[in-house]
């Protein structure tokens, strides 16, 4: 049984110009304790997806108009698109059962306070505990995320932490409530390489310790040969492949998976120019009938105008 489940998933954005279709029909499981991939260009949906799990889809101009997002717990499946986001059982999910790191921990951690207030605040919201044993918690996840003098660091606003810092105090706080699901969104995009790598194994070695399933959002596909087990590839609200992570390197299916991985230098092939995909992501507001893809493909047919 999965973890969760998106079934027809539907995200629209009702605007002046018109109706943007972030999310068109997105379905894909994700497995307790595995990970699951979820690449594309910026403005395919993957995060409008991921806002949808958490109910934090701005309404207006936001609505989730159909499909269920099913959430596996007990033998028994409950369909979150039916629960007020802003109610009470929402809310019991939301940072408990399902937690959530985004992609600038800068933007994401409140200035006015410290790091420690902030987890503490997470932790006291869904345990039933005291200030002072979640202040102990709090220290002791910032050691587990590997974090230098937790105890001094608990007291420090985040402009005082480096930038790999604030994403490590933003992976203890999600962890700090135990999810089932951590949803990832693009985590180490603001970071320099080496760092990047120390945050990856890091989400790594927790994901074993906590048995927790991870949902990564990246366009980097080389984050999701080393992390993933499975990849869904998006495109324009829609999902456009899905597959096992060697299967999609080695064979992959879709013109656009196919685009993707040639735009990828390679240490192994010569020094010679890359081949992009040609043109850009067409405006929402104006997508292409049939396959999203077909202003782009090289393969374009009659019938993938229809």
């Amino acid at each position: 049984m999965p973890l969760i489940e998106l079934e027809g998933l539907r995200t629209y954005f009702y605007t002046e110009d018109g109706v943007v279709k972030a999310v068109d029909g997105v379905s894909f499981a994700i497995e307790p304790e595995r990970t699951l991939g979820v690449v594309g260009e910026s403005g395919c949906g993957k995060s409008v997806t991921a806002l949808s799990i958490m109910g934090l889809v701005p309404m207006p101009p936001g609505k989730i108009t159909g499909g269920r997002i099913l959430l596996y717990r007990n033998g028994t499946s409950l369909d979150l698109t039916q629960l007020n986001p802003k109610g009470r059982e929402y809310r019991s999910i939301r940072g408990k059962e399902i937690a959530m790191i985004f992609q600038e921990p800068m933007t994401s951690l409140n200035p006015v306070f410290t790091v420690g207030y902030q987890i503490m605040e997470a932790i006291m919201l869904h345990q039933r505990v005291s200030k002072k044993e979640a202040r102990r918690k709090a220290i002791e996840m910032l050691r587990q995320v590997g974090i230098p003098m937790p105890e001094q660091r608990v007291d420090e606003y985040p402009h005082q932490l480096s930038g790999g810092m604030r994403q490590r105090a933003m992976i203890a706080m999600a962890l700090s409530c135990n999810p089932s699901l951590l949803i990832a969104d693009e985590p180490t995009t603001a970071l320099d390489v080496t760092i990047q790598a120390q945050v990856l194994d890091l989400m790594r070695e927790l994901q074993r310790s906590f048995h927790t399933a991870i949902m990564l959002i990246t366009h980097d596909l080389g984050v999701v040969a080393e992390m993933c087990e499975e990849v869904v590839v998006m495109y324009l609200g829609k999902v456009v492949e899905h597959a096992p992570v060697r299967p999609l390197f080695h064979e992959p299916k879709h013109p656009y998976t196919q685009g993707l991985l040639q735009s990828i230098p390679s240490l192994a092939s010569k020094r010679e120019r890359l081949e992009p995909i040609k043109g850009v992501v067409p405006d929402p507001l104006e997508a292409p009938p049939g396959c999203p893809f077909n202003p782009r493909c090289p393969h374009t047919k009659e019938i993938c105008t229809r």
